[in-house]
């Protein structure tokens, strides 16, 4: 029988109180007349000292085992979110650019464009790519500083990107004040959204695009629509990493995620509730 870590707390602390109790009557029912009162008082500390080396040590033992087990499992909780931390970063920035990249590749080569524009776009983003990549090193090594995350500039400097590497037409209609919306939840809820829209470029076909974000009588409601091809929402798995990534995300921050395919447009829904 394994001992959990809170009984052999209990025990501890209730073995030498049963040992000076169970020797104290003993010696003054059976014992007194053969075992003076100072003897007696000599061999108190003697057996509970004797009792504690036989038993507690062998309880100590078992507590530091469960100890070390436990700080194993935290560094092993502690590596797969650091791995998971390293996945979001590489998807979020480098995978997303590569991909852009690799589609403007595609389509000078198709359309076999030599103009001079055009391949100084092609270095831009290549040179952003490599902005990314020394970023996401950077902040691999160092943690990220919060406080600079500028929630309208970031959501607008993702539309305009990704309105000039495509022909998305994307409408923003952004109602949820920035006080409603703490450090992290910026963060994560930035991601979610740039999820969404990479997915739809890469994805969806789509040519309108709407994001909205609202107050609600229980919280808030941010909700990313387009009108492209959808997609079957049962096959959500290892070929929608991305997808999945977004739902683990939103049950992180303890957050409603939901996607649905409805009058020929997929909507994705992100919601926080603040009610108790």
């Amino acid at each position: 029988m394994r001992l959990s870590y809170h009984q052999i707390k209990w025990l501890i602390l209730i073995i030498p109180t049963i040992t000076i109790g169970a020797w104290e009557f003993v010696r003054h029912e059976y014992l007194l007349s053969y075992i003076s009162m100072e003897l007696g008082n000599w061999l108190s500390p003697v057996i509970v000292f004797l009792v504690s080396i036989l038993l507690l040590t062998q309880l100590f033992k078992w507590m530091e085992h469960i100890q070390a087990e436990l700080n194993e499992a935290k560094a092993l909780k502690a590596a797969l979110e650091e791995r998971e931390r390293i996945a979001r970063e590489i998807h979020d920035g480098i995978a997303q650019s590569l991909f852009l990249l690799n589609a403007q590749v595609n389509k000078v080569e198709k359309a076999q464009v030599t103009d001079k524009v055009t391949f100084e776009k092609l270095k831009h983003n290549i040179h952003r790519t490599n902005t990314y990549v020394r970023q996401a090193i950077a902040n691999l090594r160092h943690p990220a500083a919060q406080d600079a995350v500028s929630w309208l500039q970031g959501i607008g400097s993702l539309v305009r990107e990704l309105e000039a590497e495509s022909d998305l037409n994307i409408h923003l209609s952004w109602a949820i004040p920035e006080d409603r919306l703490s450090v992290r939840d910026k963060i994560e809820l930035l991601a979610l959204i740039r999820e969404s829209l990479f997915n739809i470029r890469k994805h969806a076909r789509a040519n309108e695009v709407r994001i909205t974000g609202r107050v609600t009588a229980e919280g808030w409601r941010c909700s990313v629509t387009d009108d492209g091809v959808g997609f079957d929402l049962h096959e959500v798995g290892s070929h929608h990493y991305g997808i999945k990534m977004m739902q683990d995300r939103a049950a992180m921050m303890g957050w409603g995620f939901e996607i649905e395919r409805s009058g020929g447009q997929t909507l994705v829904t992100i919601q926080k509730s603040t009610m108790p």
